[in-house]
């Protein structure tokens, strides 16, 4: 089979983030499960993530808090951190000789973590190194830069809809939508999820769903 690539997202697809904002939630005084209610009605309406925080703490200075974010370990990707089938499902991309990257959005201190952890990518990148966020068509131009493969070899797997595999799959890579955390299982609900060209329940899953796809010769439209 001739190259291929498969890019990553990283909070939900390969991390849980269950323990970041449970930091956060401390930090801004209010219960985990307030601050993961309102996060749901937050993705329910479209609204982005960061949205959360303001209306469980309005007018609270986050960068002020980001220290004791940092010591409490909130800038530290533990092994524990990661969902139980991704670090088989990275060294099972690796196995299978197709180039591994991993960019999402997030601050540079996440590719740094990624690192630290050793996972086993070609490519680490982030919205903020390369200066622009999903679901941006120029942050999939800048995947399939990283790649150096036409946008048909690669396949994008992230746990929302509208910042991950839709633009993926107008970008012409294969769109895989994992049904995942918080935004992953709401999403599954849309009617646009019946346009993902993979759905997944699990990472354990990818591989052999993709290689069959590319097999049939599939490009980055329409289901298999």
């Amino acid at each position: 089979m001739s190259a291929r690539a498969v890019f990553f997202d990283v909070g939900e697809t390969l991390v849980d983030e269950t323990r970041f904002w449970t930091i956060w939630a401390r930090l801004l005084n209010v219960p985990p499960l307030t601050l993961f209610g309102v996060l749901g009605g937050v993705i329910e309406r479209g609204e982005d993530h960061r949205r959360a925080y303001d209306i469980v703490a309005p007018g609270v200075d986050r960068a002020a808090l980001e220290p004791a974010y940092a010591a409490a370990g909130g800038t530290q990707i533990r092994p524990d951190d990661f969902y139980p089938d991704a670090l088989a499902c990275l060294a099972e991309v690796k196995q299978r000789g197709w180039l591994l990257g991993i960019s999402g959005n997030t601050a540079t201190w996440v590719e740094d973590a990624l690192r630290a952890a050793d996972v086993p990518a070609d490519v680490v990148a982030s919205s903020a190194s390369w200066g622009v966020e999903k679901p941006s068509p120029d942050f999939f131009g800048r995947v399939v830069a990283s790649a150096g493969l036409p946008p048909d070899r690669i396949a994008y797997v992230g746990d929302r809809l509208d910042n991950d595999v839709l633009p993926a799959a107008r970008a012409g890579m294969t769109g895989v939508f994992l049904k995942r955390g918080p935004w992953g299982h709401l999403h599954a609900l849309r009617p646009e999820a019946a346009t993902a060209d993979l759905a997944l329940d699990s990472l354990d899953e990818l591989c052999v769903r993709l290689e069959r796809r590319w097999a049939t010769g599939a490009g980055g439209s329409g289901r298999a």
